[in-house]
């Protein structure tokens, strides 16, 4: 039987990403999958394929009924993920170096971890890791090579891969953070979509 794949693109400055990133990591382990992890700058997709959304969102946040169903529902779903959520008064903040960073990170067997940090610094704590001081943090936590990761992140290598994983998921149809692909071309997008993507996923299996 070949075994499924299943990717997971992310942006760390999405906060529905933050939860789906919590959520798709048992679901791959009780399947026994592995998760091929794709950092992207969700503003890249947003520039290419949704640019109007930046306005669309800013006329709903003013909007208070909107803005309160909004939290709660953020609310309920960051408990049932067991994480903490909180609106950062700096959102949306340049997720551009931390992303980079996932590279480095992955290098050293350290993403998930790395990028645990980054979601509950800028979401749980309110920390804006676009300031080099908090992503020396985040860093240091994960116990990285600081010299080494702000000289990589600074590099056209590290800058282009980034570049490459944002335009790869707008060429297969995506446009938005997170975006989860089953087997190269089964798309789902959105936190909510993690149960559709688990019914289709024991299909496959069944029918192996």
């Amino acid at each position: 039987m070949t075994q499924p794949t299943l990717e997971f693109f992310f942006d760390c400055s999405s906060p529905w990403s933050y939860m789906a990133f919590t959520r798709i990591q048992p679901l791959a382990e009780q399947y026994g999958l592995p998760i091929q992890w794709r950092p992207i700058l969700v503003g890249g997709v947003f520039n290419e394929v949704n640019p109007a959304i930046y306005q669309q969102r800013e006329g709903a946040l003013n909007n208070p009924a909107y803005r309160e169903r909004m939290m709660k529902d953020m609310g309920d779903w960051a408990a049932l993920c067991g994480i903490e959520i909180a609106w950062p008064n700096f959102h949306p903040g340049s997720s551009v170096k931390a992303m980079r960073g996932c590279f480095v990170a992955e290098e050293s067997d350290k993403l998930v971890p790395y990028t645990e940090r980054c979601f509950a610094s800028y979401w749980g704590q309110g920390r804006n890791f676009a300031e080099t001081e908090v992503l020396r943090d985040i860093v240091r936590a994960v116990s990285l090579d600081e010299a080494t990761f702000f000289d990589k992140i600074a590099q056209p290598e590290y800058k282009q891969k980034l570049r490459d994983n944002t335009d790869e998921l707008v060429r297969r149809g995506g446009y938005g953070s997170p975006t989860l692909f089953l087997d190269g071309d089964d798309m789902y997008f959105g936190n909510d979509r993690l149960p559709v993507l688990e019914a289709a996923l024991v299909r496959k299996l069944g029918a192996a």
